[in-house]
């Protein structure tokens, strides 16, 4: 079997894709990591490879790729490229990780609230593929870009996406995607109910160098649970 370079450097980068992250990279993530600038250049290898059935594509499920270990390793190809640390845990041909789409909904503000309709998910002009194994309740889920950098203390900083449930009460300390009437705006800070005046509620920062927000408990309503962080750091 012979096999261009480029195919080569594209099967290791999967292998240690699959390796690190336990899911398959998409098409971009690839040709960025090979320097190949064309996505239909690296659709034509990719199509190259599954010929040779080196790796396997499912066409109706998101980012349904995965390697043919055992075609690999029958070929020689699997010392070159690097094998998983783990063949129970990783080998993708017997089980394909399967990934669902969630709306981001625009920006919410970890500092000063801002205005943002976390419900209005036909807006929506960016999604976020997330594993179908992690999650639960896939109909609530919705995703807003964080700004600003008053969750830092709670891993939450500028830039990064936060997964929400939707749902309308939450218990204290948890982080929540808060809208304040009156302001109009969405906010998102640690929730607390006082407890000595159960009318009131806190909206707490993880940064000391801003300021808890304090409003009337029917002032605030909550619009989402933060469920996960995700960061990108290309």
């Amino acid at each position: 079997m012979t096999l261009s370079d480029r195919q080569v450097n594209i099967l290791r980068y999967i292998a240690r894709f699959v390796d690190e992250r336990n899911y398959p990279p998409t098409i971009r993530q690839i040709g960025t990591a090979c320097s190949i600038s064309s996505t239909s250049v690296v659709k034509y290898n990719l199509s190259k490879l599954e010929n040779e059935e080196l790796i396997v594509r499912e066409a109706e499920v998101s980012r349904g790729l995965s390697l043919n270990w055992d075609k690999l390793e029958a070929t020689g190809l699997l010392d070159e490229i690097g094998g998983p640390a783990s063949r129970a845990i990783n080998n993708l041909s017997d089980r394909v990780v399967s990934f669902f789409s969630v709306p981001v909904l625009g920006n919410i503000a970890a500092g000063e609230p801002i205005r943002v309709d976390p419900t209005d998910r036909a807006s929506a002009d960016e999604w976020i593929d997330l594993n179908e194994a992690l999650f639960r309740d896939r109909e609530k889920l919705f995703a807003l870009r964080v700004q600003g950098d008053s969750m830092v203390d709670a891993s939450v900083l500028d830039g990064d996406i936060v997964i929400l449930r939707q749902q309308e009460r939450a218990e204290n300390g948890e982080m929540v995607a808060a809208w304040i009437e009156g302001l109009e705006e969405t906010t998102l800070k640690h929730f607390y109910r006082d407890e000595k005046k159960s009318q009131v509620v806190h909206l707490r920062p993880a940064n000391p160098a801003y300021s808890e927000m304090t409003f009337p408990a029917n002032q605030v309503s909550v619009m989402g649970k933060v469920v996960s962080v995700i960061r990108q750091l290309e």
